[in-house]
């Protein structure tokens, strides 16, 4: 009798470079059988995402659908019952899935685990979103790293496989498949989604960014960033095939230095990972703490500061560029992420959690362990953090890495009509703008409070 299996698709959008597809498709030759590629709308996850993710999500799976020939199979409801009733209709005895390693994805592979189990079949995790998966990396003492720079050495030493080679021919079983449904975005323009979208994607920016990555990626004036991060969270490319491309590119004279720094871009992401794979609490709560609970703007004074944030009427151009940003295209540019967390957390002194929410609701490329991490970062609180004495001065950061204000203006059209480097301090105008708010802080004395604070908690 033909042995069927199951792929479940999760954050592997993509045919190419997925090693859980290649033994899918394994299982089911040795079987004479068929893949069921099965992707589950999970009402969990679908209630707390982001409306932009929501849209981009099923954009991209209208993508991969066409990739298997329209013979992928969508189910909604909760995996720990649409996965076993899947397996057990086709009589599939595997499923086959890249690992999860975010907290929510360990307790619903265990539960779908156990499930399958009870009727006689395997949960099969082959591969991982990641080069290396998270928690395979160990200090010589044996404990987990918390620190960047060492975690880099070694995920460099430790290296990668070669990509999986894609399946010439997949043998898609045909069953019934629920429809999408609607998912409207709230930003104006999102990336297009899917396998085919990420490969032209990287291929152009190989071919046109790489060369200055290290100095244009600060920039949000210039397309300096390859803008992967969307398809890099939503598994429509694998980290793995990025670094052999970029192994490929510099062997064919690549500068070394562009390469190393886009690798290290790979690299945080992963530690990232691995520290939320080893502490999961640090999902909403600080790993240390670093100034008194009574230093954060509570009731209606920390909503209004929040709310000028939100929607970038700060008064801090930079700051409200990023802002608008992100909810015109659901995309902030790194650096200026930074600033504006920054901004939020010493300037306003509003908790990260709250930055983080506001931008696992509007981000594309919203993803726990990156978005969580590196609002830890900013705010000083996680392993690996910035000193929670760096404070980002929003207008010396506008004057260096948007030096002629051609990112302010293009997202702020108050200022518009301010040319150059005038717009980053539009308040010292002759006349400023009327339609544009007066800043809602001084920096410089926000500043001093915030390390005022940092000093009362080193002294208790």
């Amino acid at each position: 009798m033909p042995t069927t299996s199951v792929l479940w698709f999760r954050r592997d959008l993509r045919l190419a470079d997925n090693p859980a597809l290649v033994a899918a498709v394994e299982a089911a030759r040795a079987g004479g059988g068929e893949v069921v590629g099965l992707y589950v709308l999970d009402d969990a996850l679908w209630a707390a995402a982001g409306s932009n993710r929501l849209a981009y999500l099923v954009a991209s799976l209208r993508a991969l659908d066409a990739t298997c020939d329209g013979r992928l199979v969508l189910r909604r409801g909760d995996p720990r019952d649409v996965v076993p009733g899947v397996a057990g209709s086709v009589g599939a005895a595997e499923v086959h899935v890249a690992a999860s390693h975010e907290p929510y994805g360990r307790r619903r592979d265990e539960a779908v685990e156990a499930a399958l189990a009870g009727a006689g079949a395997r949960l099969v995790r082959t591969g991982s979103a990641y080069a290396v998966s998270p928690g395979r990396l160990r200090t010589g003492a044996g404990t987990p790293y918390q620190v960047f720079t060492p975690f880099r050495g070694a995920w460099l030493e430790h290296g990668w496989r070669a990509p999986a080679p894609r399946p010439r021919e997949i043998p898609w079983a045909s069953l019934r498949t629920d429809d999408l449904p609607d998912a409207a975005p709230t930003a104006e323009h999102l990336p297009r989604a899917g396998e085919d979208a990420a490969r032209r994607r990287w291929h152009t920016f190989l071919r046109d960014g790489l060369a200055t990555y290290g100095t244009d990626r600060d920039r949000p004036d210039r397309a300096g960033t390859s803008a992967m991060s969307v398809h890099l969270r939503w598994g429509e490319v694998h980290p793995r095939t990025l670094l052999a491309d970029l192994g490929e590119a510099q062997a064919g004279g690549a500068p070394a230095d562009d390469v190393a720094t886009f690798r290290s871009e790979l690299a945080w992401r992963e530690f990232h990972a691995d520290v939320l794979h080893h502490r999961p609490d640090a999902r909403a709560r600080p790993l240390r703490a670093v100034v008194p609970d009574d230093s954060w703007a509570t009731g209606a004074g920390g909503d209004s500061a929040f709310e000028a944030w939100a929607a970038g009427r700060t008064g801090y151009p930079l700051v409200d560029a990023g802002m608008r940003e992100l909810l015109a295209t659901g995309w902030m540019h790194n650096r200026v992420r930074m600033v504006v967390a920054s901004f939020l957390v010493k300037d306003l002194h509003v908790r990260w959690q709250r930055g983080a929410a506001h931008f696992m609701a509007h981000l594309v490329d919203g993803d726990v362990s990156q978005n969580q991490l590196n609002w830890q970062w900013v705010a000083g609180t996680g392993h690996d953090a910035a000193p929670y004495f760096r404070v980002f001065n929003p207008v010396t950061q506008g004057k260096k890495f948007d030096p002629d204000g051609d990112y302010v203006r293009r997202w702020v059209p108050e200022l518009r009509d301010v040319p150059g480097r005038g717009v980053h301090e539009p308040w010292k105008l002759p006349a400023p703008p009327e339609a544009y708010p007066a800043p809602v802080v001084d920096h410089a004395h926000e500043r001093r409070v915030a390390l005022d604070d940092f000093e009362r908690a080193r002294r208790r």
